[in-house]
This record gives C-alpha cells, sequence and structure tokens, in this order.
C-alpha cells in the first residue's frame, strides 16, 4: 500500500510509483508504434512525378554448376578449385561480374562454404544461389 500505517502506527509518507511507471511504458509503446504511421499524412506535401528509370548496364552473370561428387563446372567447362579462383581472379575486376551457384541438393555444406571462401578471396563481390521453387 502506498498510505498506511506501518508497525509503529505512524503513517508512511512513500509513494508507490510502480504503477505510474507502468502506465508511463505502455504510453511510451503506443507513441512509438503510432509516430510513424502519422508521419506521412502530416507532411502536406506533394511529391514530383517521373518516369521510371530502367538501368541499361545488366550483369555479367556466370554459372557454377556444382554436381552431386563436388565437381566444378563454370560456363560448360570443368575446373578444379586453383583453376577456378584463376577464371574468378580475371573476371572480378569487373563490377558488373556476377556468380551464380547451381549446386546439387546432395553437396554437403560445407563444399558450398568453401566455394563461397574461394570466391571471395578472388574478389568476387556479387554472388547468388540459383535454387528451384517448391
Amino acid at each position: 500500500m502506498a498510505i498506511g500505517n506501518n508497525s509503529d502506527g505512524d503513517m508512511m509518507s512513500e509513494i508507490n510509483v510502480t504503477p505510474l511507471v507502468d502506465v508511463m511504458l505502455v504510453l511510451l509503446v503506443v507513441f512509438i508504434i503510432t509516430a510513424p504511421l502519422l508521419a506521412p499524412q502530416s507532411l502536406k506535401i506533394n511529391l514530383p512525378k517521373t518516369d521510371a528509370v530502367q538501368s541499361n548496364d545488366k550483369p555479367q552473370q556466370v554459372s557454377l554448376v556444382v554436381d552431386a561428387q563436388g565437381n566444378l563446372e563454370l560456363e560448360n567447362m570443368h575446373v578444379s578449385d586453383e583453376g577456378l579462383a584463376d577464371l574468378l581472379r580475371q573476371r572480378a575486376a569487373d563490377p558488373q561480374f556476377q556468380l551464380q551457384i547451381e549446386a546439387d541438393n546432395a553437396v554437403p555444406y560445407g563444399r558450398i562454404a568453401e566455394l563461397m571462401a574461394l570466391a571471395q578471396h578472388a574478389g568476387v563481390g556479387k554472388l547468388s544461389f540459383i535454387t528451384l521453387a517448391k
């Protein structure tokens, strides 16, 4: 109790602030959630309308196929790990270069992690995985 008698018979003059803190935290959460929703409507501005701009730069996509045994095939050429590293170093200089990895479902994750590290060390900045939709 906030105000009442203690064991000496004197009145307690302490205020219990726990309910006040609870109410303040609830209000804070409500304001945090609603503030982003109110901001766009409160800015009475008209944004300019423009035509969509399409980029002419197409990424140079190179496909790396990894079969179930972990063998590598880069653009229909069988390559070793060292050969792959050399080829990736040569092509990674192009900022539009993107390596796409198509790995068999049976390939262990460790092999894919090795190939990702190899590509990173070769300077490949864009890497993607090709999968099939369910």
